[in-house]
């Protein structure tokens, strides 16, 4: 039979890792924004001469860092971290699909400009995203998917 402190235990870690990528995300989310914002007309210059979207760019420049700071306010609050998950999770996969286009569907591509990630090339900000996705995922199982201790294998 599994002992209630190693159902703790494991609770802790699941608590601990979920609590993790929030926080991971509040900061990424926090900084972007933020960043948008100090710096908001070059911010929506870029906007304006980013490919696909350019019709779209004076909405999207105050959008974006809107809704960054609303996921971030949603990951503050244990009972609104899963639907900032899944948020996190729905604006970096459009995030990543915007760059994987870039790279492989545009002609020209655009000044990676702003912030410390423009330091990163377009191909490691998809990889950099791809992480984030992946931590985003992996919070959102455990999150959803409350211990089940009659499923855990008896210790020895």
């Amino acid at each position: 039979m599994i002992r209630s402190d190693q159902k703790n235990r494991v609770l802790s870690v699941r608590h601990l890792f979920v609590q993790t990528v929030a926080s991971l995300y509040i900061l990424l989310f926090l900084y972007a924004a933020t960043s948008k914002l100090a710096d908001f007309g070059t911010f929506q210059l870029q906007m304006r001469k980013s490919p696909f979207i350019t019709a779209y760019a004076a909405v999207l420049a105050w959008l974006v860092p809107m809704v960054e700071i609303g996921i971030a306010v949603l990951l503050i609050f244990p009972k609104t971290i899963l639907p900032g998950l899944f948020a996190s999770f729905g604006l970096m996969t459009l995030f990543s699909l915007y760059i994987f286009g870039i790279l492989h569907f545009s002609q020209e591509i655009p000044c990676n400009c702003g912030g410390i990630i423009s330091a990163m090339s377009w191909d490691q900000h998809l990889a950099f995203n791809c992480v984030f996705l992946l931590l985003a995922i992996i919070a959102i199982v455990l999150k959803s998917d409350p211990v089940k201790i009659t499923d855990l294998k008896k210790s020895s």
